[in-house]
């Protein structure tokens, strides 16, 4: 909370107030009417009244009256720093695999999804100054949040991605890159960047791999690729419908090549994580390398508080007049 006066120069009047109020106690004080009894005086000591004290304080009061006044014209305000961002820094979009692979639960002790979403999340949260899209593609791609700085959204949604249905199971790394490469297409951001996360072969989708990483390079897109899983056999649930669901033995194909080859044609990094901790110091390395200045804006907002000091110079005045024209009222 922030406190000025708007017209601080009024303040100057406060002395030649202060320096009339006492003027006018003086004179008061000399006109009194009085009646000499030394002998009276000398045997018995009156205290005053407490209405001749009021009385000798009633020019003092108006002084206060004109000083409140005073501070009124002054302008007194009271603001509050709003500080807003303003930045072309980085627009980024997460391209996430939802595909059956994703279940494997190597990634101890959740499956593989769950644990990038959890990663995503917490990179999400490290950058709150970025523009951030969600788009998961499993057969088909599709945009679950648009570019936004509304993280508390774009977390609401990423908590609502869970795996493609079986009948668009399969992994279209094409369509998925291509599609997050569209959502960046209108982004006037300094740096754009799509981080893809998947764990599989690409096996589905009209657009080629190569194709979206061609179409991110002539838009100046960056594409961060991370395979994601163990090598090797990893334990991967399957549902067996009325016989329940089972944890079997299954390889799971990566293609380290392809995701390499679209880095490379983007100017971007391909990164291998085998485990939980991997896949967040891939996101890390990912947040230490798009990194952007900022440019903050603070404004004060001012509130008028001239009512704070008018409204008790309004009631002393009535006080004031009240009292001279009643118990206080001098007879010429």
């Amino acid at each position: 909370m922030f406190f000025r006066l708007a017209a601080p120069w009024f303040l100057l009047a406060i002395p030649a107030v202060l320096f009339a109020a006492w003027i006018m106690a003086r004179r008061r004080a000399r006109s009194d009417a009085r009646l000499g009894l030394p002998q009276t005086a000398a045997r018995v000591r009156l205290g005053l009244s407490p209405w001749v004290r009021l009385e000798r304080m009633l020019p003092w009061m108006r002084g206060l009256v004109l000083v409140l006044l005073v501070v009124s014209v002054a302008r007194p305000q009271a603001g509050e720093r709003l500080e807003s961002v303003s930045t072309l820094g980085v627009d980024i979009v997460v391209a996430l695999d939802i595909s059956g692979s994703m279940r494997a639960e190597d990634f101890t002790p959740k499956n593989r999804l769950e644990v990038a979403r959890r990663t995503v999340d917490r990179f999400v949260q490290g950058r709150p100054s970025d523009q951030i899209g969600l788009v998961v593609f499993a057969a088909l791609a599709t945009t679950r949040c648009p570019l936004t700085q509304d993280h508390e959204m774009f977390r609401e949604f990423l908590e609502q991605v869970d795996f493609a249905p079986p009948e668009q199971d399969g992994t279209a790394i094409g369509l998925g890159l291509a599609t997050a490469v569209n959502r960046l297409r209108e982004s006037k951001a300094k740096s754009r960047v799509v981080a893809l996360v998947t764990d599989g072969v690409n096996n589905a989708g009209q657009i080629g791999p190569q194709a979206a990483a061609e179409a991110a390079r002539a838009l100046e897109v960056k594409v961060y690729t991370i395979g994601v899983g163990s090598r090797g056999k990893v334990p991967v649930p399957v549902d067996l419908g009325p016989m329940g669901r089972r944890v079997v033995m299954q390889e799971v194909e990566l293609d380290e090549e392809l995701l390499e080859q679209i880095a490379e044609t983007t100017h971007g990094r391909y990164f291998r994580a085998t485990d939980p901790e991997g896949l967040q110091t891939v996101f890390d390395t990912i947040d230490e390398l798009e990194k952007t200045e900022i440019e903050s804006r603070v404004r004060v907002l001012y509130s008028e508080l001239f009512p704070v000091t008018l409204a008790p110079a309004f009631l002393l005045l009535i006080l004031e007049r009240l009292l001279v024209s009643t118990r206080l009222r001098r007879l010429p």
